[in-house]
């Protein structure tokens, strides 16, 4: 999922030259449309992920859109963070990174994590916490083991 910014039409056009599609919607614009699409690729047997931290931020802070697919669909939830050692950082809310040439990159991913459908409300306030808990754990073990090269 990707806004209908022009940070979001940038980072589709990047997205689609790895071979995903990108659906339009945001946590503040077509979140509804946009979770019906991806529902629908969930369907089709596609894997979908979001910009967990939504096109406003705050930053690294994950939104509820992924527990409520989930909970849907009864695919798994994972976290993940790219650390980047030697990017260029644009002067954006979130701190949009781009890669130098020759830069290490370390993707961190989490364990999966199942939203039951029978969920009620506490019980999906506990799984948004746990995917906070997730992402968090990710950015912080790439970012301190990125410059390193370790990938344990």
């Amino acid at each position: 999922m990707s806004s209908d910014s022009f940070d979001g039409e940038y980072t589709g056009r990047i997205i689609r030259k790895f071979g995903f599609v990108k659906i339009r919607g945001s946590s503040s614009r077509g979140a509804v449309r946009a979770l019906l699409g991806m529902r629908r690729d969930l369907d089709q047997g596609h894997t979908v992920a979001f910009t967990i931290d939504g096109p406003k931020g705050p930053k690294y802070v994950a939104k509820p859109g992924p527990v409520l697919l989930s909970k849907a669909t009864g695919a798994p939830m994972v976290a993940f963070h790219i650390a980047l050692d030697n990017p260029w950082t644009l002067k954006t809310w979130d701190g949009c990174m781009i890669p130098k040439p020759f830069s290490r990159g370390l993707m961190r991913v989490s364990r999966q994590l199942f939203v039951p459908r029978e969920a009620d409300e506490r019980q999906m306030e506990a799984f948004h916490a746990q995917l906070q808990s997730s992402l968090d754990r990710v950015r912080e073990f790439a970012e301190k083991n990125v410059a390193a090269g370790n990938s344990v």
